[in-house]
Formats: structure tokens, C-alpha cells, sequence
């Protein structure tokens, strides 16, 4: 069936990413909820030949006027979410279950005693310390089963201490259990057992193992064996993991993560709520007018009018970078703990909400045919740490490899959305000052930016020089020379990795880590390779050149017939006397002298 056009631009904004999407009808009611591994691939589908033959489906399709798609960060919170958003929007072509249960937990009832761990649907037991929840029930049973090999876990339901038995039940007679009940083993042995399966849980198996083998050889001196061979049996259990599978957890306990992302004129402002440890909803708004703005005031504009006005916020909220004000908003919701995360599960998340914003911005963008091309993360965080107002969808790079002075040459490599474009790389013979490398890098921005001009071919965004600022300073004087003075050019120094800013005092250093320095990293690195290996070229066609033509009776016409025999100097080198005389213009003398001047 025909697409229409503003759901196609939708679709062809769509992630490589897992996440959940909502198919809603012209009223804007939700028609259906699903997960998908690959947005991308999944949600293009429903308007493909598999499903013609479905009434089901055809129904679906014919009321679909638009969708609405939330990044996750992996297929089991995909999964949670479609559960959540399901009994939210409880959409007419969904199934739902009658009892509408959510998914098994472990709890580990700390509250007690004499703690149990148990598999429970509902938050409901005072003081217990829950793990999960678990989207595949084989790996519940997996790691309750690993737990009860492992660990001597009560399993009875009995009151301790206050109600007991008179004996031990069979658990202890087949050692799954030191009976506690009847005094067999104290509650402070039963507890720090208990502490090792709360570590076990949140996947510290290495502290787990430590512990254990300490017990194991304090057993030993004690000379019982007995509990020393059953800690040895756990132990070996143990090391036969390469880690518990447990919890699926985006972060514990409740938050609001802020994400933010900027381009050009627009904005975007993206709230994830996590409750319980859950993502369970996205909430978003786009922002105009914010070209002349600061990031950090725009930011300001998006939490003070949308995120403060909510009714229901979380005591943690996690922000992408500090908005200005920041002091003033603490003072306007002083029960929040506004946060900028440095490490851990809360940065992980900061940065899930900059994706769902930059995924949302991308797609208003195309949906407005501003742009006909996806950015990729790194290249708008990029954008925010230069400071430009457009995000540099398209950036090209710059290098000059001379050999001592000789065989000077310039290359400039081309990225669109953070990927090279090979079909956009130039290369260049310095015709100037060959031993100045300012005035190299010079001639080279100069003729690329006035073909550019005379094409009438778009300019790329952001401009890299290789260099320091000398490099940039020349780069900057050859574009104002062309009238092109607000073209965004930086340098980036290898040294230290710094990166230069037109009419900055100190140079910029970015995180090692930082996703923007590596995209630099790797347009120099690409610009570089292409540089280096067009100067070994002329280095080796200038050399080939020189050894030939100093043999008596070899012009430029031999010359050429020569190497399009024989491929370069190595094969000349390599054959025969009869192979050479065979040529168009050669003699056996003349061969022989050849292969006598070149071996010698």
C-alpha cells in the first residue's frame, strides 16, 4: 500500500537501535505497541509483502497515520517497556493478558532474621531487596538454581525465630540448607551467608569467590572438613559462571533523566522516567528561535517551562550538563536532587535521553526537508563541544605530508554523519612554498573552498586542520580571502591532543574518552593515511623517473614503455634481456644496458 509522505519521512529517520514503537491512528490514539532489536528494520516492515495476506494486519495499516519510537538501551528493556506502555495505552490490536501481571522479580527479604530469597510479581514485602525484573523465565530458574547449589538459603516459610520446628526438614539432611531453625547454625553466620547472595545478585561474583574461599580455609584450620568441602563445592560452581544472569536494570530506584540535543535554530528536550529501575515513559518538546541562545540557557527555557510545571517528578534528576541558573532551579524544586553524572548506571542513562533527542531532532528535521542525512551521536556532542550552532553533519579535514622538503603534498578527507565519503576526498600538489607548511596549508584550503565556490557545490559545516595555530591561523586568512569568514575551522594538535578555536587564548581539551575527540582523531588519522601515501606515490614515481632516465638512450617514450610492461622499477629490475628487446623501440644492446645500469 502507498506510504503516506510524512510517516515515510518518518521511517526514514529510524535508528539502528533497540527500542519500542507506537503506531497511532489520525486522532492520535495508540493502535498498537511493539518492541523491535532494530528499529530500523522492524518498523519498515509492517508496509512490506509479508503481511498482504492478513486481515489482522491490513486492518492495522489502513488506520496508521503515525509513529512514535523510544530508544532503549537493549532488547530486554525493549521488552519492559512494551509491558508498560501495553497496560498504559491498552491499544485495541494488542493482546493483553487477563490478570495483567507483571514480570517475576527476585526478593531477597532482608527485613526478616532470617532472610529468604524468593520469586515474587509485586513490591510488596517490607524492607526486601528486589532483583530484577526478569524477561526470560529460563533465566530466573537459572539463577535460582545456581543459588540454592551455591548457597545453604532456607526454603521454608516458617516465622524465625519466633516460630521454629522441632527438627530439621529434608533440606538439611541433603545439604541445602545448615538449619537454622533449630539452632544448627547462628544468625550471624546465616546473615553474612546472605550478604554473598546480595553480591551474587548484583553481579559481584569476584567479591563472592574471596569470601567464600576465605570461609573454605578458615574451615580447614578449624579442621571441619566437612564445611570446608562443601564451600570448595560452591566455589567450583562459582568459577564455572562467567557472570550471574541477573538483573536488567536501567537504574535503580526512581529518576527523571534530561536529555538535550541542538541544531541549528532548533532544539530538542526529552524527559525519561525511570521508576523502580524501569524505563516507563518518554516525554519530549522541541524548541524554536534558539540559534543566538547558549546551550545552557536553552536548557534552562526547556526545564523551567516544561519539566518544573509537572506534576510528578523524581527526587534525582540527571542532567546532560549544568543549565544556567542551576542554583535558581534547585531553589524552585529544592525536594530534587539535580545531578550532572560523572560515572556508572547514571551516566549510562544521561546518555540514553541525549540519544532519544538527537533521535527526535533528526527526525523533525527530515520530516521539514531540512536535511536528507541521519547524524550520528558523536558528531552532534561534537557540535556541542565546539560550540557551533549547526551541527556538522558534514566535515572535512586537512593534512599536508611533505618528505624532507621534497614531494610535498595536501589531502582533505570528507565525513557525512561521522563516516567517511570517499567519493568526496581531494588531494593536492603544493605548487607554492613547498618547505612551508603554513603556506601549504594555505594553497590547499584556498583552491578547495574557490572550486567549491565556482561549482556552486555546498560548503562543508566544520573545517579540521592537522596542526597547531599556525596551521589554523593560515587556514582562517585563506577563508577570509574568499569572503567566507563565518566557515567553522579548527585545528587539532597531535602533541597533545588539543584542539584549537579561532581567537581562543587557551586551546580546547576534550576527555580522552569524549566521542567528539575521537571522530577528530579519526578524520586526522584518515586524513594523514591519504596524505602519506599520495607523497610515497610521487616519491616513487620521481625516483623511478630519475634511474631510468639516467641510462644512455632511454627517453621518457622508453620510459613509459618500460613500466607499462613491467608494472614499476622492481619489475624492470627483474627481467629478462630477450623480455626487454621484445619492446617496441629496444635492442638487445640496448636491454642489456638497461638491466646493467639499474643492477648495478
Amino acid at each position: 500500500m502507498a506510504i503516506p509522505d510524512r510517516l515515510a519521512r518518518q521511517l526514514a529517520t529510524l535508528p539502528d537501535k533497540a527500542g519500542v514503537y507506537l503506531w497511532k491512528n489520525a486522532a492520535g490514539e495508540v493502535l498498537y505497541v511493539g518492541k523491535a532489536k532494530s528499529l530500523r528494520q522492524r518498523v519498515p516492515s509492517y508496509f512490506g509483502p509479508d503481511y498482504t495476506d492478513s486481515a489482522y494486519h491490513a486492518a492495522l495499516v489502513r488506520q496508521i497515520s503515525d509513529l512514535e519510537t523510544i530508544i532503549v538501551p537493549n532488547e530486554a528493556q525493549a521488552l519492559l517497556l512494551e509491558n508498560n506502555l501495553i497496560k498504559e495505552h491498552k491499544p485495541r490490536f494488542n493482546v493483553r493478558l487477563t490478570d495483567d501481571k507483571s514480570y517475576p522479580q527476585i526478593a531477597v527479604t532482608l527485613g526478616e532474621p532470617f532472610p529468604r530469597v524468593l520469586v515474587v510479581r509485586r513490591v510488596s514485602i517490607e524492607g526486601a531487596r528486589y532483583f530484577g525484573p526478569y524477561t526470560d523465565v529460563g533465566t530466573l530458574r537459572q539463577t535460582l538454581k545456581i543459588i540454592r547449589r551455591i548457597f545453604t538459603v532456607r526454603s521454608c516459610h516458617w516465622d524465625l525465630p519466633r516460630e521454629a520446628p522441632d527438627r530439621p526438614c529434608l533440606d538439611y539432611h541433603i545439604e541445602r540448607c545448615r538449619a537454622p531453625c533449630v539452632g544448627y547454625q547462628s544468625q550471624d553466620d546465616y546473615r553474612r551467608m546472605i550478604e554473598d547472595v546480595v553480591l551474587f545478585l548484583e553481579g559481584k561474583t569476584l567479591d563472592v569467590r574471596a569470601r567464600l574461599r576465605e570461609r573454605m580455609l578458615a574451615a580447614s584450620r578449624q579442621q571441619d572438613f566437612e564445611r570446608a568441602a562443601q564451600l570448595r563445592d560452591a566455589l567450583q560452581w562459582l568459577d564455572q559462571l562467567e557472570q550471574p544472569q541477573t538483573v536488567e536494570l536501567v537504574g535503580g530506584g526512581d529518576a527523571d533523566a534530561v536529555g538535550f540535543a541542538r541544531d541549528g535554530d532548533d532544539a530538542c528536550g526529552v524527559i525519561l522516567r525511570v521508576r523502580g529501575g524501569r524505563l516507563v515513559a518518554r516525554e519530549h518538546r522541541f524548541l524554536e528561535n534558539v540559534e543566538h541562545e547558549t546551550e545552557g540557557s536553552v536548557l534552562a527555557a526547556f526545564l523551567v517551562r516544561f519539566y518544573l510545571p509537572l506534576e510528578q517528578r523524581a527526587a534525582r534528576v540527571l542532567l546532560p550538563f549544568p543549565p544556567e541558573d542551576l542554583d535558581s532551579l534547585r531553589e524552585l524544586a529544592p525536594d530534587g536532587d539535580w545531578v550532572v553524572p560523572q560515572r556508572g548506571m547514571n551516566v549510562k542513562l544521561a546518555e540514553l535521553a541525549d540519544q532519544n533527542a538527537r533521535h527526535l531532532l533528526d527526525s523533525l528535521k527530515i520530516e521539514s526537508f531540512d536535511i536528507d542525512e541521519r547524524a550520528a551521536d558523536p558528531v552532534f556532542a561534537l557540535g556541542r563541544d565546539l560550540g557551533l550552532a549547526s551541527v556538522p553533519r558534514a566535515l572535512v579535514c586537512v593534512d599536508v605530508s611533505t618528505n624532507q622538503g621534497r614531494d610535498t603534498v595536501g589531502s582533505l578527507v570528507w565525513f557525512e554523519a561521522g563516516r567517511p565519503k570517499k567519493a568526496e576526498y581531494r588531494r593536492f600538489r603544493i605548487t607554492g612554498a613547498p618547505q612551508d607548511d603554513f603556506a601549504a596549508v594555505r594553497e590547499v584550503v584556498t583552491r578547495y573552498l574557490a572550486r567549491r565556490q565556482d561549482e556552486d557545490k555546498p560548503l562543508p559545516d566544520l573545517i579540521v586542520i592537522d596542526g597547531g595555530k599556525g596551521q589554523l591561523g593560515a587556514a582562517l586568512e585563506a577563508a577570509r580571502a574568499l569572503g567566507l569568514e563565518t566557515l567553522p575551522i579548527v585545528s587539532l594538535a597531535k602533541r597533545e591532543e588539543e584542539v584549537f578555536l579561532p581567537g581562543g587564548a587557551e586551546p580546547l581539551r576534550l576527555s580522552r574518552r569524549s566521542p567528539s575527540l575521537k571522530l577528530l582523531q579519526r578524520a586526522r588519522d584518515e586524513a594523514h593515511r591519504f596524505a602519506v601515501s599520495y607523497s610515497r606515490k610521487r616519491r616513487a614515481q620521481r625516483t623511478i623517473t630519475s634511474e631510468l632516465l639516467a641510462v644512455p638512450g632511454i627517453g621518457p617514450a622508453r620510459r613509459r614503455v618500460l613500466l607499462e610492461r613491467f608494472g614499476s622499477l622492481a619489475g624492470v629490475k627483474t627481467a629478462t634481456p630477450a623480455e626487454i628487446a621484445a619492446l617496441p623501440g629496444f635492442s638487445t644492446r640496448l636491454a642489456e644496458r638497461v638491466l646493467d645500469r639499474l643492477k648495478a
